[in-house]
């Protein structure tokens, strides 16, 4: 009985971790797609502006953080799928501007913001499909030990392509970022 429990409370997590990322995921490549149409001027800008001052997307998913943090801790929900989302919505609107954290008045096209992204959700996959730690066994390890290796491995090359790419891409959006809305 106690391990149909400890079980159904995996699944839960499960689920909600795979809500979290597809949310987080679907985020991230609409943020990306309208802020690309705006600076483009494809659509119209609808950034929020503040006195001068543009309120970046970041924050709106800070808020939205600590607006789930705190529903979670002071009012528990029964259902716990609207909190799973709301909170992948918010870490794909922060991480999706990482590089803001680190280099305030950088370009929105920093690298930061990719990377912290790609293991961000990397991370929300592990957590969505992979076993239990209590589950490892020897061969596991040898096996995540094998696969981290392989995962350096791949993105050391696909940095050195993407830096490639970046040089070949990065003025044109650049320049899309300069003749943006201000």
């Amino acid at each position: 009985m106690e391990s149909d429990l400890a079980r159904d409370g995996v699944i839960a997590r499960r689920a909600r971790a795979r809500l979290i990322l597809l949310a987080f995921l679907a985020t991230f490549i609409c943020a990306r797609g309208l802020v690309f149409l705006i600076m483009a001027r494809k659509i119209p800008d609808f950034f929020l502006h503040v006195r001068g001052t543009h309120v970046h997307h970041l924050n709106y998913g800070i808020f939205l953080l600590v607006a789930v943090g705190a529903w979670l801790l002071l009012r528990p929900p029964k259902n716990s799928r609207w909190p799973a989302v709301l909170y992948g919505i918010g870490l794909a609107l922060t991480f999706d501007e990482f590089g803001m954290w680190l280099h305030l008045g950088g370009s929105y096209w920093q690298r930061a913001s990719w990377d912290a992204v790609v293991v961000v959700g990397g991370v929300l996959g592990l957590f969505a499909f992979g076993p239990t730690l209590a589950r490892y066994r020897s061969q596991h390890w040898l096996t995540a030990v094998t696969v981290f290796a392989g995962t350096i491995l791949f993105f050391w090359m696909l940095m050195k392509s993407l830096d490639y790419a970046g040089r070949r891409l990065l003025p044109r959006l650049q320049s899309i970022e300069e003749t943006s809305p201000p």
